[in-house]
């Protein structure tokens, strides 16, 4: 390509264009290699401060369970989202099917935080 090119605008390569690439070198030895960087990064990272206690600290299961809860009532926002915004459309061509299936899914949805209220599960420890 390179010389087509050069023939016709009259200008020669400075360079043949290589014929095969060159060779990398990406072996590692075991004396590049520094102990103390693998000390470094095996530690636990706690944002750009030094780490204090064990990285095998256990948290109370309420922390994860109140998370879960949170994503379970969020997600169904995020399902409740499509119904508002298309609900107009919907009404025309389905009448109360669309209202009565919301509902259904927000009478579900409130005995499980209703539940969950009971259990004392959405209490911050």
């Amino acid at each position: 390509m390179l010389s087509k090119l050069g023939t016709l605008t009259g200008m020669r390569p400075t360079r043949p264009a290589p014929t095969e690439p060159e060779p990398i070198d990406i072996a590692i030895t075991p004396e590049e290699v520094n102990r103390r960087s693998q000390i470094v990064k095996l530690a636990t990272y706690e944002s750009g401060m030094r780490a204090v206690g064990s990285r095998w600290t256990r948290f109370n299961f309420r922390y994860y369970y109140f998370a879960l809860l949170f994503v379970v009532f969020d997600v169904e926002t995020i399902f409740l989202y499509p119904w508002a915004v298309r609900y107009g459309v919907l009404s025309e061509t389905f009448g109360w099917i669309v209202l009565a299936e919301v509902l259904v899914f927000l009478a579900v949805v409130t005995l499980g935080y209703v539940y969950a209220w009971r259990k004392k599960a959405l209490e911050w420890v």
